[in-house]
């Protein structure tokens, strides 16, 4: 009995811990960024080095360096998780050579996804300082994240839907299909919000791919500067840039958790109607 009510004290005061830090962290975003927030501010480009002006063009370069991101390793990585999940065994050579390279590229620093973006897309692809190359340096960073969780929602799903598709001669695609991807769901959705937040919060990797230029950008193939830099740049280079630094990480955290609640509440919505009609 002691022991239980120690392990319960120790995981609620984690997880007051964990509340309390991020309750820190927003209140110390509100404080400081709120009074800079405006319609201006959202729309109007950089001046004066960022100290003032708006992030008009720095929102929509990282909307767009987050798009090519997931348009590049969303297709991949359910593909990749579906390989792994249904057609190799864990045991197999190959499958333990995919898991492992997977847990590699999780532990590697996003410094080192950095210099390979800029040796490979930028220098040797010629894609140059753009928004394409910060893309898809990120789509190789969120590459293990969305794949490992859309995996572990695969091998979750139920055995007695594969049987039964197999009983009935349904063929694996067709199971697939109507059966497993719609019960990992809500995983596949994780994985891809997870591996949105973390290409939406990088600094190293985009600083050496995408660039610092904070105009409008007319093309894919345009540099732009993502939100993190220039929170980033505001906060280290820029004197007198910290209150701009503020709003603009609020928008950041605002910008994230909208995508999240969004995704959560269309999943839900769509579980909802499919177990209405099923």
């Amino acid at each position: 009995m002691l022991k239980n009510r120690l392990a319960t004290a120790l995981i609620w005061l984690s997880a007051v811990l964990i509340c309390a830090v991020f309750a820190r962290l927003l209140a110390d975003m509100l404080l400081n960024g709120v009074p800079r927030l405006s319609w201006t501010f959202l729309s109007t480009a950089p001046s004066d080095a960022g100290r003032a002006g708006g992030i008009g063009p720095i929102i929509v370069s990282t909307g767009l360096i987050v798009l090519v991101a997931v348009i590049a390793a969303g297709p991949l990585g359910l593909a990749t998780a579906i390989l792994l999940s249904e057609f190799t065994s864990p045991s197999r050579r190959f499958g333990r050579l995919i898991e492992r390279s997977l847990e590699v590229l999780a532990g590697v620093p996003s410094i080192v996804f950095g210099l390979f973006g800029n040796a490979f897309f930028c220098i040797y692809l010629e894609l140059g300082f753009s928004i394409l190359s910060g893309g898809l340096t990120l789509a190789c960073m969120a590459l293990p994240i969305m794949l490992n969780t859309a995996a572990a929602g695969l091998r979750a799903a139920p055995d007695d839907y594969r049987l039964c598709a197999a009983a009935l001669g349904i063929s694996r695609t067709a199971a697939l299909l109507h059966l497993l991807l719609p019960a990992a769901a809500p995983a596949i959705i994780a994985g891809l919000m997870l591996g949105i937040a973390r290409a939406g919060a990088e600094t190293a990797a985009l600083i050496f791919t995408s660039g610092y230029v904070d105009r409008m950008p007319d093309t894919l193939m345009d540099s732009g500067r993502a939100l993190s830099v220039h929170i980033y740049d505001l906060a280290m280079n820029v004197a007198g840039g910290d209150a701009n630094a503020h709003a603009s990480a609020l928008v950041l955290m605002l910008l994230l958790f909208t995508i999240n609640s969004l995704a959560t509440c269309l999943t839900r919505h769509w579980l909802r109607n499919r177990i209405m009609t099923s």
